[in-house]
């Protein structure tokens, strides 16, 4: 998975929802959310999908639910190696503070066997945007790709979001960007066009993992009609 062209991920904890219709139909990939499964490594080692893995062991203090500890870094550097794992996503600040650096070290990873996504999350607002460049930069200083998921307080928060994505992706820096919550909802259908390059939407409808998700067959269809 290059990510060349864009990728639609159904985000599921649970990877027996991947054999639904609808996601075989749909997505490009799946987002493996490690953190909402209960025993997340058996069931990665069990799939036997068509569709490529996204790993993410997403920590509490970044909207997820894998306690802060050594043990979640290590998961994700095993799921890192199956060969069903084609992208690996980390956040920027746990690579900040080191916690990341045997999971980005790794010969898969490092030698591009494995992508990086280096993700930002802000559940609070949508930072100047000077800001938002600057964590795009510094996220793909470590990753193949950035991410960058903020809230949108209202819709005028997402024009310097867009305006962003598309300044990167014009000078091929692959990033993926999203305004979450209500406000910024259309951002997920509207970004792709600005050149982001992941989206992702709740493999189950009704089980968002982000606020603000469109379904995955209302959001896949309104980027095939925008495209």
């Amino acid at each position: 998975m290059d990510f060349q062209s864009f990728v639609l991920a159904a985000s599921t904890g649970n990877l027996a929802e991947t054999d639904d219709p609808v996601v075989q139909a749909r997505a490009n990939a799946v987002e493996y959310r490690m953190d909402l499964a209960s025993k997340p490594l058996e069931s990665l080692s069990q799939y036997d999908g068509t569709l490529p893995v996204i790993a993410t062991n997403r920590v509490e203090w970044e909207g997820g639910k894998a306690p802060d500890t050594e043990d979640r870094i290590a998961k994700l550097k095993t799921a890192a190696a199956n060969p069903a794992v084609e992208a690996v996503d980390i956040e920027l600040e746990a690579i900040k503070r080191g916690d990341a650096d045997q999971l980005l070290s790794e010969s898969h990873v490092k030698n591009g066997e494995t992508s990086v996504i280096v993700s930002v999350h802000d559940f609070d607002r949508t930072p100047r945007i000077e800001d938002l460049r600057d964590l795009l930069d510094q996220a793909l200083e470590y990753g193949d790709i950035g991410k960058l998921a903020v809230k949108a307080n209202g819709v005028e928060d997402v024009p310097p979001l867009l305006t962003v994505t598309r300044e990167f992706a014009a000078q091929g820096q692959k990033v993926a960007t999203m305004a979450m919550g209500e406000a910024g909802s259309h951002s997920r259908a509207v970004a792709p066009l600005y050149g982001s390059t992941v989206g992702y939407a709740p493999a189950k409808p009704g089980q968002a993992t982000a606020p603000g998700q469109l379904d995955l067959t209302t959001l896949a269809s309104l980027i095939e009609t925008l495209s």
